[in-house]
This record gives structure tokens, sequence and C-alpha cells, in this order.
């Protein structure tokens, strides 16, 4: 994941001014706050939340469907 450093916050600033984390999630879409210099945390955008979620939906009934297919080939390949 690419994150440019206006997108990130420590702990302690995302306590004291929720507002201005608030504001680079609308902007920016996600923020990372740091916890003892380390990255702790991760808000996103519910919408972005929602998007990547349909896509992992989107991408699991693919590969039921390839397994499904080929179940046969796999067993054999196991054993």
């Amino acid at each position: 994941m690419n994150v440019s450093s206006d997108c990130i916050v420590s702990i302690s600033e995302a306590n004291q001014n929720f507002s201005k984390v608030a504001r680079l999630v609308d902007e920016k879409k996600k923020v990372i706050v740091m916890k003892n210099n380390k990255p702790r945390y991760l808000i996103i955008d519910f919408e972005e939340y929602e998007s990547q979620r349909t896509e992992e939906q989107i991408l699991d009934k693919i590969a039921d469907e390839i397994f499904e297919k080929n179940f046969n080939a796999f067993k054999r390949l196991a054993e």
C-alpha cells in the first residue's frame, strides 16, 4: 500500500484533533495512525471499504468457481 506522508498522524495527534483526521480521511480516503513510531491503525473512508469488500467478494466467487470446475484436477495434484 502506497501512502503519502501527509496521510500519517501520531496517535496523540489523532487523540487531540480527531476532526483533522476525519478531514484527512475525507480528502485522502485513508489515514495511518502511528503508535510508538510504527503504523498501528488504518482509518479508511467507508465507501472505500465497501468498494474493496465488493472486489474481494467478486474474487472469492471467481476462485470458488475455478475450484469447483477443476476440483478433480486439484484432488489429483494433492495426492
